[in-house]
């Protein structure tokens, strides 16, 4: 009983957290008013997983609460692609297009102008979809040696909220393919973490 209490209360924590996830991201690019590393392709990836995720869970009339997380950290990810795009002067007619293009698609399979069936099909490829970003994000910051615009407490929280989740999924299904994803996802956020960490120590050293 008590250990699902705290399962329950952890859900209730990862998912208050989520609100949060960007936000220390978002502050600073805007405080440093540059993105060089920040990996763009990593923030695409993400924004795929969390748009099918949104769009699979609303097309399926599920309750909003089972995946109030994904809108959220939607909504971040859409100002700090902007803030990325607009600092590393990539906005042009180009990226335009490319955003008009994926509110349109995002509107077909919201509006099931799109057969809710592709939704099914493209939900299991999020797991590896972002981890994929992750990775890129940490090839970003190894390829630099610099991450001043990549925000540790971003990270960190993303490697709480996941090993949060190791820990309801295992009180509530154990599903081994699940628990292996989520045990990945804290490694990963947790190299990126501690890589910022390092390389911005570093850096003060060298100054």
């Amino acid at each position: 009983m008590l250990l699902q209490q705290l399962a329950d209360f952890l859900s209730l924590l990862t998912i208050g957290m989520c609100f949060i996830l960007k936000i220390p991201q978002i502050l600073n690019l805007l405080s440093a008013r540059s993105a060089d590393q920040v990996s763009i392709a990593g923030l695409l990836l993400e924004l795929t997983s969390y748009t099918v995720m949104t769009s699979y869970n609303y097309a399926n009339g599920y309750s909003i609460l089972s995946y109030l997380e994904y809108p959220v950290i939607l909504l971040q990810e859409y100002i700090l692609i902007f803030l990325v795009l607009k600092y590393l002067n990539k906005i042009n007619t180009f990226s335009i297009l490319v955003t008009l293009l994926y509110f349109a698609i995002s509107t077909c399979f919201v509006l099931q102008i799109i057969p809710k069936v592709v939704l099914t099909f493209l939900t299991p490829a999020c797991t590896p979809i972002s981890l994929s970003s992750k990775v890129v994000q940490l090839l970003a910051i190894f390829r630099a040696k610099n991450a001043d615009t990549v925000s540790p407490i971003t990270w960190f929280i993303s490697a709480f909220t996941n090993l949060t989740r190791v820990f309801t999924i295992w009180m509530d299904s154990a599903d081994m393919l699940l628990l292996g994803n989520f045990t990945i996802s804290v490694i990963l956020s947790s190299s990126i973490m501690f890589s910022a960490i390092y390389y911005r120590c570093y850096r003060v050293k060298q100054n």
